[in-house]
């Protein structure tokens, strides 16, 4: 099995657990469970430079730990106060040091678009994500055949989240479905965690031109994301690069600057 195999048969077996434990009319009387959500989507395409989504992530199988005993709710706000357009929060415990309690925590302090980043396989977590206040959820086309991804989505619409679907290749175009909202390309392949951009340059141009494009992992460097800027990518997430550093928001506030700067002279050099 690959890496990614273990953690959707893990996350079986964790969805089975919190499904006794907290079950969907404990979830449905949370707090969060009626509110109006925030639209992810709008938001990237509103941000007047890249649309951020800024991650909040503790570890990874391929990095192992990367900011252990982070406080999450001085990180995203100080995200959000760097000019990032939405939040995503990792919930998985087991491969990356998540919990739901980290999204909950994100939610209190912060006025904008969350992303739960989970490994979503059953419906029960999609009502899970309403409950510990989500806007939008991950769709990994990897992880889903065709008909369960479209199910999946259809019932992340009905709750109102929006659905962030991720591919890896041209060969996973067909999980596309009108219940999508932003397509994500991930330039990490999850079964061998190798990262190249060169996946999001390729796959560019045959994404559906009416949905947000959001590239994902391996980005690092402000003049490669101005060229992703530029290819047709709207949304950047990024994680583990702002992480990594002292002060992961102002990590974040000089990447969108640094971005922003390159922009300018690629215009310049096309006009």
């Amino acid at each position: 099995m690959n890496i990614l195999d273990n953690i959707v048969a893990h996350k079986k077996t964790e969805v089975a657990l919190h499904r006794q434990k907290f079950p969907i009319a404990v979830l449905e009387s949370s707090i969060y469970f009626e509110r109006p959500v925030y639209s992810l989507s709008e938001a990237v395409r509103r941000a007047p430079g890249p649309g951020i989504i800024a991650e909040f992530k503790r570890r990874s199988p391929s990095a192992g730990e990367i900011r252990a005993g982070a406080s999450v709710q001085e990180i995203t706000a100080g995200y959000m106060e760097a000019g990032a357009a939405a939040l995503s929060v990792l919930t998985d415990k087991q491969f990356f040091g998540g919990r739901n309690g980290d999204l909950s925590e994100a939610r209190y302090v912060n006025s904008g678009p969350i992303l739960r980043k989970d490994f979503v396989i059953d419906e029960y977590q999609l009502i899970e994500a309403k409950a510990i206040g989500a806007d939008a959820i991950l769709l990994i086309a990897a992880c889903l055949s065709v008909p369960g991804c479209r199910e999946l989505a259809r019932f992340a619409r009905s709750l109102g989240l929006e659905v962030l679907l991720e591919l890896h290749d041209a060969a996973e175009l067909s999980h596309v479905n009108e219940y999508v909202n932003a397509v994500g390309v991930n330039n990490r392949n999850l079964k061998t965690f190798e990262v190249s951009l060169a996946t999001s340059f390729d796959i560019v141009e045959r994404l559906p031109s009416e949905l947000l494009k959001v590239t994902e992992s391996g980005i690092n460097d402000p003049a490669a994301a101005a060229d992703l800027l530029h290819a047709g990518y709207k949304g950047f997430l990024i994680g583990e690069h702002f992480m990594r550093q002292p002060d992961p928001g102002a990590a974040c506030r000089d990447f969108i600057q640094r971005v922003n700067d390159r922009n300018q002279l690629l215009n310049g050099a096309i006009a």
